[in-house]
């Protein structure tokens, strides 16, 4: 009976998470992260703003709960573009790429963070970037351990790092369009495992 309720509570905790991370990003898309308060947060979620400090500490806990939960939800969606195309490393690294770039410029967080609107959660793409660098990473190394597993895991690695940082620059700077960016980080991305 214990374990039970013990996963109850999980559950219930999470519950609560997922709506105060999505209270802070509606809040934040609505206005900037600098007009963000955790007591507006907790009134958007339906709780007091003790709740909001026990789960997340303060501002900066919260700031990188919504980054992660961010990136987490790039990563699901990146990584079912990767293996919808199986083995072939080139077309999945392009689906995986141009579907970032895209959401990139669709996604009213990403957007105010790159315009300078949401400043303060800029760090947790840039200076806390090992959050993008190792969600995307494990994805992309995932996938190479499924369908290249005779690429040695240094190859691996190095083609891995250097795509997901290569991409982060073209979402924070773009050069070209999404496609034509897409499509010569992929060309490099299968360069790089031979």
């Amino acid at each position: 009976m214990e374990v039970r309720s013990a996963s109850a509570r999980e559950v219930h905790r999470a519950l609560l998470r997922e709506a105060l991370i999505r209270a802070a990003r509606e809040l934040t898309v609505e206005r900037d992260w600098d007009g963000v308060r955790m007591a507006d947060v907790a009134a958007r979620a339906g709780v007091s703003r003790q709740t909001v400090y026990n789960e997340f500490g303060g501002r900066a806990g919260l700031a990188e709960a919504l980054a992660v939960s961010e990136v987490q939800h790039f990563a699901q969606r990146v990584r079912a573009a990767l293996f919808a195309h199986g083995a072939d490393a080139r077309a999945g690294c392009y689906a995986g790429i141009l579907l970032t770039l895209e959401d990139a410029t669709r996604n009213p967080l990403v957007r105010g963070i790159l315009t300078g609107r949401h400043d303060g959660l800029l760090p947790y793409l840039t200076i806390r970037s090992d959050i993008v660098l190792t969600t995307a990473g494990a994805v992309l190394t995932e996938w190479a351990g499924v369908y290249l597993p005779t690429v040695p895991p240094a190859t691996v690695a190095l083609a891995v790092d250097s795509v997901v940082r290569l991409t982060i620059s073209h979402v924070i700077l773009p050069r070209d369009t999404p496609a034509a960016t897409a499509a010569a980080l992929a060309d490099v991305f299968v360069r790089l495992l031979r």
